[in-house]
């Protein structure tokens, strides 16, 4: 299977979108997905469908279909497109204005005023309005409808009539004057014209479809952004006769191991690894984080965030697609690409509802005529049903939302996959959260320097560091770090002995130092006092390890090396509690070790000692006894679980693995940003709902009002221009999302 992105042309409304996609997924084995607003239809298909057979499809359908490339562009000039339709709008506004001032106000209706407005209102019902006319043409010619068929047909209605009576009746007669109703026209129908609802609601939806593409434009802005945070130049360093010489490229020429030096104030070229230098890199663009990282030999960075310290040496490690940014920005392109399953049945609903509104114009067009409400009316009440009906903004109103949610949630740092996520964020009511680099940092530290009575608490962590610092086992290296940041420059060793999954020894300023586990101390004949011993035991009764320290033939005290809480965890549980979620604690450590983390950030409900085997299998148990499940985890043991959740959350500090399993990426690292996520994903979709309900409601709400002739068809043709802009307004709304405070 391989997956095609083309750009669309000539799509006006959402049955064009609609239309499009039942073509295409008439295709064996193709799965195709219209973007109304991007203007755009993600395809995945099998490798003997070609890209040509599907943009052929597309033109087949009436519409065309240009591939966009690797980088997602193509070669067609869309601003000629937003220019095209800035023009009409202007030449129409300018034309139409004086033909329905002319109708509203009868004292400034002069002799032969209706031929004047005849001449205005024909260039811009024949040319203002031609897109509306060329998509009902190309829709006639495959037996198909859109939304665009119910406006040309009220506009070319409201129109030809006018041009009869005008010529045949006596509308075109000296002196005729006519009033200006909110509601239906009376009396001899000859000697009415509809040039003002001609020409308004031309102008109307001229105007509305203009903002619509001015506004869609600024609720993509986020995602358009991402593609351009990236480097576009990297000082390379290549081979020269007298050592590394530096060359100005362009990034995307960049291949993996290239080395490329990064200066003060610079963006960060591609994703890599540091090889000299060290500095603080602010990874705000990424993390939605503004605390500066410190990165240092052997440290990864990545592409597109700023070196705001020393200049550093970077070794490519990804490029291209392959690079954190790149994945990002596909991430939210996939996500706005897709559709809800609220938005799936409004499609569904529309493929049907132009074929019905233009039965219910000729019904109520009958209907006056039987009643004897004459035929001014029945053309009045006809046009206006049809014009009132046209559910634009339906096309609108979840792309819309996705492209305004999932880019502020990029810019802080969290990434929706799809809109199906939406949905299942609304129905979630318990959160299983893994403990090591989730709630915990997921590395030892030094918690806690216990010394014998008598002993220097500095005296014992500064040999034990000295020692430790000679061994690279994750607990030693804790340790050695933390006696470095708190004493400084650290003793040296000689002697050094490593023994294997007891501890380490050498010689300290003369003295003989061991550091290591407690029962190996008591077997080298070291003996610990109660104070030490009770200092142990609780140590490992919370989960945490106990290092004893000892010289001289005794136990002069222990370091307790710990995987410390993050700070935020306490904060993050209690959010997640105030959106009625109930949290539960997964692990694999052993139950002290997991109750005393489950005490510490307040949650009652501990499932601890599970393989990751068994996290799926308590997903699912859960899940089986009636709850809605959201797993949060960072690891590749997590990956299973997270899938099998109803709603996975990946820790972006995390694998690889954990995020691609995922629904929602954390990219800070930060547990209170899950109940960031999860606030903005119902934000998006309680958006999307408010958004169909308004096209949709307002047809529902006016269409009956059409029909009994208690609504002009110019007012019609304005609301309904105005309600695709309400939602598209509405949407824009989530670009003003705002975390909670930290």
């Amino acid at each position: 299977m391989s997956t095609a992105v083309f750009d669309l042309e000539g799509m006006t409304c959402a049955s064009c979108a609609t239309r499009i996609e039942r073509k295409l997924n008439k295709l064996d084995g193709v799965e195709a997905s219209v973007n109304f607003a991007t203007e755009t239809v993600e395809v995945h298909h099998p490798d003997e469908v070609t890209t040509g057979e599907l943009a052929e499809v597309v033109a087949a359908a009436g519409y065309r279909a240009v591939e966009q490339d690797a980088h997602g562009h193509n070669h067609s000039d869309h601003s000629a497109g937003a220019t095209g339709l800035r023009r009409r709008l202007i030449v129409s506004a300018i034309l139409s204005g004086p033909v329905v001032v002319l109708a509203m106000v009868p004292a400034w209706q002069f002799d032969y005023w209706q031929w004047v407005s005849l001449a205005l209102a024909t260039p811009v019902v024949v040319w203002g309005a031609w897109p509306f006319h060329r998509a009902t043409v190309a829709g006639a010619r495959h037996l198909a409808t859109s939304m665009d068929t119910l406006v040309s047909i009220g506009i070319t209605a409201a129109y030809g009539w006018s041009l009869y009576a005008l010529v045949f009746g006596s509308a075109g007669m000296i002196g005729m004057r006519h009033g200006f109703e909110l509601t239906l026209a009376r009396g001899d129908a000859s000697a009415n014209i509809y040039l003002e609802v001609a020409a308004g609601v031309t102008t109307f939806l001229i105007a509305g479809r203009y903002l619509e593409s001015r506004s869609t434009r600024e609720a993509g802005a986020a995602m358009r952004a991402l593609a351009e945070l990236g480097a576009k130049q990297a000082t390379l360093l290549v081979d020269g006769p007298h050592g590394p010489v530096e060359k100005q490229v362009a990034t995307d020429t960049l291949v993996v191991d290239d080395r490329f030096l990064v200066r003060p104030g610079e963006k960060i070229a591609t994703d890599g690894e540091v090889v000299s230098g060290s500095s603080v890199v602010d990874q705000s663009v990424i993390t939605g984080e503004s605390v500066p990282v410190d990165v240092a030999v052997g440290d990864r960075v990545i592409g597109a965030t700023v070196n705001g310290g020393g200049t550093i040496t970077v070794r490519a490690t990804s490029v291209g697609a392959d690079t954190q940014m790149s994945q990002i920005a596909r991430l939210v392109a996939d996500a706005q690409n897709g559709k809800a399953g609220v938005q799936r049945l409004a499609d569904a609903i529309s493929a049907y509802f132009v074929p019905v509104v233009l039965v219910l114009a000729a019904v109520t067009f009958a209907a006056w005529l039987i009643v004897g409400g004459g035929l001014t009316a029945a053309i009045t009440a006809a046009v206006a049903v049809l014009i009132i009906a046209c559910p634009c903004a339906l096309g609108l109103a979840t792309p819309t939302a996705l492209m305004a949610g999932s880019g502020r949630g990029a810019q802080l740092g969290i990434l929706i996959r799809g809109p199906q996520v939406l949905e299942r964020t609304s129905r979630i009511d318990t959160v299983v959260l893994d403990k090591t680099g989730t709630i915990t940092t997921g590395v030892m530290t030094l918690a806690d320097v216990v010394a014998a009575p008598g002993e220097s608490g500095d005296q014992v962590l500064r040999w034990a560091a000295s020692v430790e610092s000679m061994s690279e086992h994750p607990i030693a290296r804790a340790i050695a770090r933390a006696g470095t940041e708190r004493l400084g420059r650290l003793a040296d060793v000689v002697g050094f002995e490593n023994v294997a999954g007891l501890g380490v020894r050498g010689t300290v300023d003369g003295v003989d130092v061991l550091a290591g586990r407690a029962t190996w101390a008591s077997e080298r004949g070291l003996a610990a006092v109660p104070e030490v011993t009770r200092a142990i035991d609780e140590a490992e009764a919370s989960g945490a390890t106990a290092i004893v320290v000892g010289w001289d033939g005794a136990v002069r005290g222990a370091l307790v090396v710990a995987d410390e809480v993050k700070p935020s965890s306490a904060a993050a549980v209690a959010d997640l509690r105030r959106l009625g979620l109930t949290p539960v604690l997964l692990t694999g450590d052993n139950e002290g070790a997991a109750r005393a983390v489950a005490d510490a950030v307040g949650i009652d409900r501990v499932i601890a000692g599970v393989l990751p085997q068994d996290k799926v299998d308590t997903v699912r148990t859960l899940q089986a006894d009636g709850s809605r499940v959201a797993m949060i985890g960072d690891g590749v043991n997590d990956a299973a679980a997270l899938a099998a959740s109803d709603l996975g959350l990946a820790m972006g500090t995390g694998t690889d693995v954990a995020i691609e399993a995922s629904d929602l990426t954390l990219m800070s690292g930060d547990l209170r940003a899950a109940g960031d996520a999860i606030r903005l994903a119902r934000a998006t979709l309680r958006t999307i709902r408010a958004n169909l309900f308004w096209a949709f409601g307002y047809n529902v709400a006016a269409l009956p009002l059409a029909a009994f002739g208690l609504l002009n068809p110019m007012f019609a043709g304005a609301a309904m221009a105005f309600s695709s802009v309400f939602v598209v307004l509405n949407s824009l709304r989530l670009r003003r999302f705002r975390v909670k405070t930290r």
